[in-house]
């Protein structure tokens, strides 16, 4: 499986002040690593941002993006993704993953059998959660640990998932026929 050529290091999720100042949530392991790849772009690559981080609100991250000086032109801005090309990044380490390897991985259960597939990861800050949506289309979160995920195998594409309990129609029902 080839890996993304693009990584998303973080999101424009807000304004602050008059003077063109954004609110980013940073992707990074560490926040500040952000400004470390130099120039960033749109997903599509048809857009780059300079950036310069000046300061915190809240958990976010306030940037100045060079050539926006005014608060209307940063609000276009919400909801962009800030993108590196995955060229620039350091490599990872044996059972490290960038998020964007995991998502759209097949999730096979211990007998090799296709349960879904990676939907996304999250970290709502105790840990890194996997999303699989299932092949009846729900989603099923767990948590990123060697026991619910034993094997990660990027080169042919799949996870392996352990104690992955789908709750049946009946236990749904509480039991009841």
């Amino acid at each position: 499986m080839t890996s993304v050529s693009k990584v998303c290091l973080g999101a424009i999720v807000g304004v602050h002040g008059i003077r063109g100042e954004v609110k980013v949530k940073s992707f990074t392991e560490d926040e500040n690593n952000l400004t470390h790849y130099g120039l960033l772009s749109d997903e599509s690559g048809s857009r780059q941002f300079e950036l310069k981080i000046v300061g915190h609100s809240k958990e976010l991250l306030r940037v100045k993006i060079k050539g926006v000086d005014d608060r209307n032109t940063a609000e276009t801005l919400i909801g962009v993704g800030l993108y590196v090309e995955r060229t620039k990044l350091p490599s990872t380490q044996e059972e490290e993953y960038y998020h964007a390897d995991l998502i759209g991985l097949m999730a096979l259960n211990s007998a090799g059998e296709k349960i879904g597939t990676v939907n996304a990861i999250y970290n709502f800050g105790a840990g890194d959660l996997i999303e699989i949506r299932t092949r009846d289309n729900k989603l099923e979160m767990l948590p990123f640990t060697k026991e619910y995920i034993p094997d990660v195998n990027l080169k042919e594409g799949y996870i392996i998932v352990e104690m992955m309990q789908f709750a049946t129609e009946d236990e749904e029902n509480g039991g009841e026929d």
